[in-house]
């Protein structure tokens, strides 16, 4: 407090930055704000007290940053250099200026695929919250669909497959018939895996955080596309 009774801080705090941002930029945090302040991206104001305080501008250029890297793959010098370049009175140029990651309607977003902390799942719990018997389990493992962890335990994306495969089954389909679909996931992952295995092999945070970054945003394209290629496919079958 101020002698006069008022909060030292009148700017953002960093808490208030992250609710700013989170609803475009879901994978943000604290620590990623903290990072891009060490390296130069952004300079908060200080109170006496040491407490960050963020500006309107501040955030709006955190934004530039987050999209910057989402949307163009640039990396922090590129970027540090353009908005230098900006803050000089230069103009970035049309390709720098960040713009929302098209998403059509119906198609899942990047958001989707950010790794969020997962449920461990015992294999009684699987078969609970699957809905399915023992011996659909086993089928399940048998063509790969679902594989538990080295210690031994499930995912809450295993219970998920478990359910999805069940419903199938109310048509007809095996778990037998869908090792197409487990070989065909398994191709779009290695697709992403190439273009992403040189970021993650490397030591700095921010690198990784990138390809982080990289690897939702792919998986998004990849399901996308694999969804409109299914429609599209329905539509010949249905003779439209």
């Amino acid at each position: 407090m101020t002698a006069a009774g008022r909060p030292e801080r009148d700017g953002l705090s960093i808490g208030a930055v992250l609710e700013r941002l989170r609803p475009q930029f879901p994978d943000v945090t604290i620590s990623k704000i903290r990072f891009l302040e060490s390296e130069g991206l952004v300079c908060p104001a200080r109170t006496r007290s040491g407490y960050r305080q963020f500006t309107a501008a501040d955030v709006e250029r955190l934004r530039f940053v987050l999209s910057a890297q989402r949307d163009h793959y640039l990396p922090l010098k590129v970027i540090k250099e353009q908005l230098d370049a900006a803050d000089r009175g230069h103009d970035p140029g049309p390709a720098l200026r960040p713009v929302p990651a098209p998403a059509a309607p119906g198609l899942p977003s990047a958001a989707a695929f950010v790794e969020s902390p997962e449920r461990r799942l015992t294999r009684e719990e699987l078969l609970e919250h699957g809905g399915i018997d023992a011996a659909m389990l086993t089928e399940l493992e048998q063509y790969g669909l679902i594989k538990p962890g080295a210690a031994g335990f499930y995912d809450s994306l295993a219970a998920t497959v478990a359910r999805t495969v069940k419903a199938m089954t109310e048509f007809g389909i095996e778990p037998r018939h869908l090792r197409a679909f487990r070989a065909s996931a398994e191709r779009e992952v290695g697709l992403v895996e190439q273009i992403v295995a040189p970021l993650y092999r490397h030591p700095d945070r921010e690198s990784r955080a990138r390809a982080d970054e990289i690897v939702a945003e792919l998986a998004a394209l990849s399901v996308g596309l694999h969804t409109l290629l299914v429609k599209a496919g329905l539509r010949r079958v249905a003779g439209r």
